[in-house]
């Protein structure tokens, strides 16, 4: 029941920010279509409702607010700054990661995409690699790339997800 409640916010307060209403009706909606999405896609995306943790959630909006008021701003500075100056250094770099689940996987990966400058071309989930196009190659070695491009990224992941 836990996933049904955690989702049926979830899409309800997303709901209510995509269609910037505060009437009854865009609540009534709001509610409504919440309510059919949660009970559609809550045993495809909930597995475990032991992980429905508040801790989890704080460490999400945290991620979220970091990732969109820091990381982004200062990708996209970088990249006009690259784009006016024409210092570039484009390559394909190894990045290697350390979660498990999919979710976590997902949440680095897009994250590196994105992120201006950065974009996931490839990943090998036996060797746990992921082939980044950097905009800035600064090293070649895998886990230097990890420091400069994911680490950040795969540490909220993992408090989130894992």
């Amino acid at each position: 029941m836990r996933r049904y409640i955690v989702l049926f916010i979830l899409y309800f307060i997303i709901y209510l920010l995509l269609s910037g209403g505060t009437y009854f009706t865009d609540i009534f909606f709001a509610a409504v279509v919440a309510a059919i999405a949660s009970a559609l896609t809550a045993k495809l995306l909930v597995r475990n409702e032991e992980k429905l943790e508040l801790r989890r959630l704080y460490y999400l909006l945290k991620y979220f607010f970091r990732y969109m008021l820091v990381d982004e701003i200062r990708a996209h500075i970088d990249v006009a700054r690259r784009v006016l100056t024409g210092e570039i250094r484009p390559g394909i770099v190894a990045v290697p990661y350390y979660v498990g689940s999919n979710y976590a996987k997902t949440l680095i990966a897009n994250s590196i995409t994105n992120t201006p400058g950065t974009v996931v071309v490839g990943i090998d989930d036996r060797e746990k690699l992921m082939y980044v196009h950097w905009i800035d190659v600064k090293a070649l070695d895998p886990s230097t790339c990890r420091m400069y491009i994911s680490r950040v990224f795969e540490e909220y992941a993992i408090k989130i997800f894992e």
